[in-house]
């Protein structure tokens, strides 16, 4: 095990989710019976209904389509920081029923911060030597706990550091996308949960072009909301997103 990298895959979404956002809002305008509603949204381009949903705000109907990743390669102080969108559904790796010891003898699979990495080859080296000494340090406690499973490793994984890593399955709805595009696709988010939404980001959008036509930061649709705080590199980040 060693240094690994955040990587996210599209697992599962709901089938037609721009079908069934918009039959799920005509549902809210029209005396017709279900049935003909679906029809009818079935036989249409709902670009231009999605886009005039999105400008009035009516996002309740945009919680009828999820979407599920599998993450994996990122760190335990992420799962901290992504565990507080609420409305979402989280399964995590668990640091008590799966042991961070190995037989090969190699450490647990940990996340290097890209700034450390631009410290130089002496730097890294440093940081790999003490997540080796944490597995030792580890191990030695899974010994004095008497090697009993997960109630010996419940109490060992104390030891282990922010920078492990941890896999998760995680389901949002679109709103709650929406939501968390906005929050952390932004400069100002923390590294690792930014490059994290820019893989969800890319790969929904893929799926659902005009639910998420617009979806990013603030400054993609209009102006900065950072205000004092903004990163200034609003024309890259509008590149960045023109480019997925």
């Amino acid at each position: 095990m060693s240094q690994v990298k955040p990587f996210v895959t599209l697992i599962r979404y709901t089938e037609n989710p721009e079908e069934t956002i918009a039959m799920a809002a005509r549902l809210c305008y029209s005396d017709a019976d279900i049935m003909d509603i679906k029809t009818n949204t079935e036989s249409k381009d709902n670009a231009k209904f999605i886009a005039r949903l999105l400008s009035m705000g009516h996002l309740s109907a945009f919680e009828h389509a999820s979407f599920t990743f599998g993450i994996e390669g990122v760190s335990r102080a992420l799962l901290a920081q992504i565990t507080r969108h609420r409305i979402a559904s989280f399964s995590v790796k668990s640091q008590r029923y799966v042991s961070a010891t190995y037989e090969d003898g190699k450490t647990f699979n940990y996340i290097i911060p890209p700034a450390i990495e631009e410290l130089g080859e002496e730097a890294v080296k440093k940081y790999n030597e003490q997540m080796a000494t944490i597995q030792e340090w580890y191990t030695d406690w899974q010994v004095a706990l008497g090697n009993k499973g997960e109630s010996s490793n419940e109490d060992a994984r104390f030891i282990l550091p922010n920078a492990s890593e941890t896999k998760m399955v995680i389901t949002m709805n679109a709103r709650e996308l929406l939501h968390f595009f906005n929050l952390r696709c932004c400069n100002r988010a923390q590294w690792e949960i930014r490059e994290v939404a820019w893989q969800m980001l890319q790969q929904v959008a893929e799926i659902a072009p005009n639910i998420f036509k617009d979806a990013g930061p603030s400054c993609i649709a209009g102006k900065c909301s950072e205000g004092a705080k903004s990163c200034g590199k609003m024309n890259e980040v509008k590149e960045k997103r023109r480019s997925l």
